[in-house]
C-alpha cells in the first residue's frame, strides 16, 4: 500500500501544476493522466486546497517579482516621456503608472502576508504553551 499512497500524492502534485497551467479542468485531469471526476474530488480535501492555495501564490510571487524588476523601465519611460514635448504622453504614461500602482500593491500585499505570517506563529506558539 506504500506504493500507491506514494503515486496518489505524485498525481496530486502533478493535478495541482496541471490546474495552474491547463485552461480548464477536464483539460487539467488529461494533463495530469487522472479522470475529471478525480480532479473534482481531489478538489474537495483539504490537503489538496492547501497544495492549490500555495502553488497559486508562489506563482504570484513570482509574478509579482518580475513586476516589481520593471518599475525601473517604468521610471525610465515615464521620465523619458516627461522630458520629450514631442511625443504625445498619454499611454506611456498609463501604462508606467500602472507598473508603478501594481509594485505598489505588491510591497503592500507582502507587508500584509509577513504580519499574517507574524501573527499565526505567534498564535501557534501560543496554543503549543496551553
Amino acid at each position: 500500500m506504500t506504493g500507491h499512497g506514494a503515486k496518489f500524492s505524485r498525481k496530486m502534485e502533478e493535478a495541482v501544476a496541471a490546474v495552474l497551467t491547463q485552461k480548464n479542468l477536464e483539460e487539467a485531469a488529461r494533463s495530469a493522466g487522472i479522470g475529471t471526476a478525480t480532479l473534482l474530488r481531489w478538489q474537495k480535501m483539504p490537503e489538496f486546497k492547501a497544495a492549490l492555495r500555495q502553488a497559486r501564490r508562489d506563482a504570484y510571487s513570482q509574478s509579482i517579482g518580475r513586476l516589481q524588476q520593471a518599475t525601473s523601465a517604468a521610471v525610465s519611460t515615464l521620465l523619458k516621456t516627461m522630458v520629450d514635448p514631442g511625443t504625445p504622453p498619454s499611454t506611456k504614461v498609463r501604462a508606467a503608472d500602472s507598473v508603478l500602482s501594481h509594485a505598489a500593491k505588491a510591497i503592500e500585499l507582502e507587508d500584509i502576508e509577513a504580519r499574517v505570517s507574524e501573527l499565526e506563529r505567534a498564535a501557534e506558539e501560543a496554543s503549543k504553551k496551553k
